[in-house]
């Protein structure tokens, strides 16, 4: 399994690929997804996360304060 990340102008990716973007666990990733907390596209049974919606994800979270 390759660690190297995905090119930085694809515009879809597979949960696998946002886990490694975003250095979570796969399974991290279809929790979110399940919480609707990021948002993803379906078609099939194939659920691809949009680059936007990957971003809007990390711009909303919330730094920890001491």
């Amino acid at each position: 399994m390759s660690t190297a990340l995905p090119p930085s102008d694809q515009l879809l990716y597979t949960p696998t690929e946002a886990a490694t973007v975003l250095r979570f666990g796969r399974s991290t990733i279809y929790e979110l997804m399940a919480e609707g907390v990021l948002r993803y596209v379906k078609r099939g049974r194939s659920r691809r996360i949009r680059r936007s919606d990957l971003e809007a994800y990390v711009n909303a979270l919330e730094p920890v304060s001491h």
